[in-house]
């Protein structure tokens, strides 16, 4: 399968971090919001990891694409819709690679409608862009 790659018309936004000791290290965003320490997972160190930096990044990229295909629907999303992320590291012959789900609650809405919904956020989110055939992605309605 051939990528297209899109150009940016616009930039609306770049994230700066800088990284330093990998796995083990410290990442801080240019404007002091982000100060983390990192741990390879499943290690007792003190720091997150970039798999769960990963998870919080894409649900709520997706919650917001969420929000943008109700508005256009017309749907009122209830204030506890809640996306639990899981993001796995894994390794195979080729190396290491990456699996995710998303499993997506969407209380007092008819499962129907949430599925449109989340139809039209993995097609808008730029994160499920980005791994859109990169990565084996599982999305649940819970």
């Amino acid at each position: 399968m051939e990528k297209t790659i899109t150009k940016n018309e616009k930039v609306l936004y770049t994230g700066k971090v800088h990284t330093t000791g990998g796995r083990e290290g410290a990442s801080r965003s240019s404007d002091g919001r982000l100060d983390i320490k990192l741990s390879t997972p499943g290690t007792t160190g003190a720091g997150t990891n970039p798999e769960q930096l990963f998870a919080a990044g894409w649900s709520a990229c997706f919650e917001g694409a969420m929000s943008i295909a109700a508005r256009k629907m017309r749907i009122a999303l209830p204030a506890d819709l809640a996306i639990d992320a899981e993001v796995d590291l894994g390794s195979g012959e080729g190396g290491y690679f990456l699996q995710a789900r998303l499993n997506i609650s969407v209380p007092g809405i008819d499962r129907a409608v949430v599925q449109a919904l989340v139809d039209e956020a993995h097609q808008t989110c730029p994160y499920s862009k980005a791994i859109r055939g990169n990565v084996d992605v599982e999305i649940n309605i819970v």
